[in-house]
């Protein structure tokens, strides 16, 4: 097909964008977010921003956003719920949800959506590019980019079809949420509570109960999240290592059968790891740099085991 009318066709595409927050402290990150938004060179249909059932968070939001900016609020805590509640309040034939204190490239929605000339796409994600709120600390390597939110090492680097998009950047058809349902709430997170991975959940879903279905990851759709220096301690990698574990134990409890190679991401990242990271660093031990990366490394992969193997004990 020719790239002007691929161009043409996608720009014709409705988009909802969809936040979502729990907390008036992310006040100036949402600004941002829903400004980057206004930006793009698709415009969005709508923006919703979704907000935890309170009503002080509802006055707070309400007097200090632009009045284009729908609000919604959600039936319960966590960011499933929030997610569910933007999908049914949306109009447009995408939806796309982007995290509250991420940014997105002005081309992010016009690279998203104009996968969707494919009829058998159900969903696309792309690229989270990290916003270090300190400067990228050297102990901590780039393939555990997964714990922060953002695209890492090992992951594809090229468009390609893949089992899960990244939640901070990811869309689907609308018509989708009817056929298959909504995003589970026993796996979503909630802001304290780091049991994650409803988007794999719902994605394995897709691809299993739609024939011929396919989820596409397009590294030219980008946005940027911020990266906390609390998110960057041994503490939170330990946590959420093993909740990240924990978490696809739940999603595989949780399935009826097992059609597709569930773990075929993490097969495919522990063969990285084992044949080229972890050599790699090996190999230039009496750096202290890489004696440190490696040895987060270890950490993680040791607690995503242990909270995989706790988490299949809780069936």
């Amino acid at each position: 097909m020719d790239k002007a009318l691929r161009t043409v066709r996608s720009l014709d595409r409705s988009v909802s964008v969809i936040i979502s927050t729990y907390t008036p402290a992310r006040f100036d990150y949402v600004l941002d977010c829903v400004e980057s938004l206004k930006r793009q060179t698709l415009p969005p249909k709508e923006i919703i921003l979704v907000l935890d059932p309170n009503e002080t968070l509802l006055e707070f939001y309400a007097s200090r956003l632009p009045c284009d900016v729908k609000i919604v609020i959600s039936d319960g805590v966590g960011l499933s719920n929030a997610r569910n509640a933007g999908v049914k309040n949306s109009e447009g034939e995408i939806i796309a949800f982007v995290d509250d204190d991420a940014i997105a490239n002005e081309n992010w929605l016009e690279n998203l959506a104009r996968n969707y000339d494919d009829p058998y796409v159900a969903g696309v994600g792309g690229l989270v590019e990290p916003i270090w709120e300190s400067s990228r600390p050297g102990r901590f390597p780039e393939e555990l980019n997964w714990i922060v939110g953002c695209s890492y090492k090992g992951a594809p680097k090229c468009k390609t079809y893949v089992r899960n998009p990244i939640g901070c950047n990811m869309s689907f058809r609308t018509d989708i949420f009817d056929k298959i349902g909504y995003f589970k709430t026993d796996i979503g997170r909630t802001a304290k509570k780091l049991i994650s991975g409803e988007e794999t959940e719902f994605s394995i879903r897709i691809l299993e109960k739609c024939s011929m279905s396919r989820i596409v990851y397009d590294p030219s759709a980008i946005v940027y999240h911020r990266v906390p220096r609390a998110r960057v301690n041994l503490k939170y990698l330990m946590q959420r290592s093993f909740y990240g574990g924990f978490s696809i134990a739940l999603i595989l409890n949780s399935m009826r059968s097992n059609k597709m190679n569930v773990l075929s991401v993490e097969d495919r990242y522990l063969k990285y790891l084992l044949k080229v990271s972890i050599p790699s660093r090996l190999k230039r031990i009496h750096n202290i740099e890489n004696i440190l990366q490696l040895s987060a490394l270890l950490t993680s992969l040791f607690l995503v085991l242990v909270g995989y193997l706790l988490g299949r004990l809780s069936k």
